[in-house]
C-alpha cells in the first residue's frame, strides 16, 4: 500500500492540526458563540463539539432544552468543533470548559503535555470504519484489494489502517489509499473519484446517502478484531482540581440526556434541528443518532480499564503513540465510573 506518511509524521501531523486549530471561543469559560437549545439558570458552562453538529450531538441539544442540565445547575452553551484534536486544545487552555472528542486525539495530546484527562468515553465501540456505496459490492476486508482507498493523513484511522487490513489476512499493498482532506472525503466518494473512505460511518454515510441518492454500506473495524474507542468527556485538570463537583455535575447529566435522549429519538431530533446552527437535514440527523445510539454501552460513559488498554495498545503499534502511557494517565473513572 503506497502512502506518503511515515509513522512519526502521523503523530506529528495529529499534534500539528492540534496546534493550529482555529479558536470556537473568544474567552474562556462561559463564553458566548455558541448553540443554546433552551435558556436555562445556574453556572455558565462552554462544551466544544469534535465537528459541527451532526446526530450524535443530539442529547446535549435535548439536555439543554428539557432543563436536564439546568437542573444540574449548568447553564450550557454549546460550540462547533473544528477536528478533535482542536477541542481537546481548547479545554486544555481554558477555553471551554469540557469537549467532546475522539480518544486517540485526546491520547495524543496528553502525551504532547497537554492537561486533560477523558471523563468518560461514551462510543465505546468505535465508529471507526470503511465507507462505501453499495454499487461497489463489498462485503469483506478482502474485497478492498484493488480498491482506492480515501484516508486523511495524521487521524488515527489512516495510522490503524495497514495494522487492520493485515489483522483480516488483506494484502496492503493492493489497496490504493489516497490523501484526502477530510472536507474533501464524503465529496469524492459521492463522485466516484475514490471507491471508500475511511471515516465515521453513522456520520458521514447517511450524509452521502442523501447527497447521492446511493445507499452506503461500510465494514465496521469493530466487527472485524480492531476496536478503538471513540467520543467522549475532556476536561483539563485545572477544572477536575478547581471544580469537581461540577465535573461530576456535568457528567451525571450528560448521561442523563443521552438516556432520555435515545428513548425518545424522534424528539430528540426535532429539537436539534431546532436548536443547532448548521445542522444537517432532520431526516439525515434521524439516520445519524440512530446509527450512534448501538455504539454505547448501558452505562453511559462508564468504561473499562481492558478497552482503554486496548485502544492505547493499537495506537502505540500504529506508531501515533511514541510512548504509551497507563489508561489512568488519560482516564479519571471517578466521574461516570467503570463498567
Amino acid at each position: 500500500m503506497k502512502r506518503t506518511a511515515t509513522a512519526s509524521a502521523l503523530l506529528a501531523a495529529l499534534l500539528t492540526a492540534a496546534a493550529c486549530a482555529p479558536d470556537t471561543s473568544d474567552s474562556g469559560s462561559g463564553g458566548d458563540g455558541g448553540d443554546k437549545a433552551g435558556g436555562g439558570k445556574g453556572k455558565k458552562v462552554t462544551l466544544t463539539l469534535n465537528w459541527v453538529p451532526y446526530g450524535e450531538h443530539a442529547a446535549f441539544y435535548y439536555g439543554v432544552e428539557k432543563g436536564i442540565y439546568e437542573k444540574a445547575g449548568i447553564n450550557l452553551t454549546i460550540k462547533p468543533g473544528h477536528g478533535s484534536a482542536g477541542t481537546v486544545k481548547q479545554v486544555a487552555q481554558g477555553h471551554s470548559d469540557f469537549g467532546w472528542a475522539d480518544t486517540p486525539a485526546l491520547l495524543a495530546g496528553v502525551n504532547e503535555g497537554m492537561k486533560v484527562k477523558s471523563l468518560g468515553v461514551y462510543l465505546q465501540k468505535g465508529p471507526s470504519s470503511v465507507q462505501f456505496t453499495s454499487d461497489q459490492k463489498i462485503k469483506t476486508p478482502k474485497d478492498l484489494e484493488g480498491k482506492t482507498v480515501g484516508g486523511t493523513p495524521g487521524d488515527a484511522l489512516y495510522a490503524t489502517f495497514p495494522g487492520w487490513l493485515k489483522a483480516n489476512k488483506v494484502d496492503p499493498d493492493k489497496v490504493k489509499v489516497v490523501n484526502t482532506d477530510p472536507a474533501a472525503k464524503i465529496a469524492n466518494l459521492g463522485a466516484g473519484k475514490v471507491d471508500a473512505i475511511m471515516g465515521f460511518f453513522h456520520d458521514q454515510g447517511p450524509t452521502v446517502e442523501d447527497k447521492t441518492g446511493k445507499q452506503v454500506d461500510y465494514l465496521l473495524w469493530a466487527d472485524y478484531g480492531m476496536n478503538v474507542l471513540g467520543n467522549g468527556i475532556v476536561a483539563s485538570d485545572k477544572l477536575l482540581q478547581d471544580d469537581p463537583k461540577l465535573a461530576k455535575a456535568f457528567a451525571k447529566a450528560t448521561a442523563e440526556s443521552w438516556e432520555q435522549a435515545a428513548a425518545n429519538q424522534g424528539e430528540a431530533v426535532k429539537i436539534m434541528s431546532q436548536a443547532a446552527t448548521g445542522a444537517p437535514p432532520e431526516k439525515v440527523l434521524a439516520n445519524q443518532l440512530k446509527l450512534t445510539l448501538p455504539l454505547l454501552q448501558d452505562k453511559h460513559g462508564a468504561n473499562t480499564e481492558a478497552k482503554w488498554q486496548e485502544t492505547i495498545d493499537l495506537l502505540k503499534d500504529g506508531g501515533m503513540l511514541k510512548k504509551a502511557q497507563e489508561p489512568s494517565a488519560y482516564w479519571d473513572a471517578s466521574y461516570a465510573g467503570q463498567g
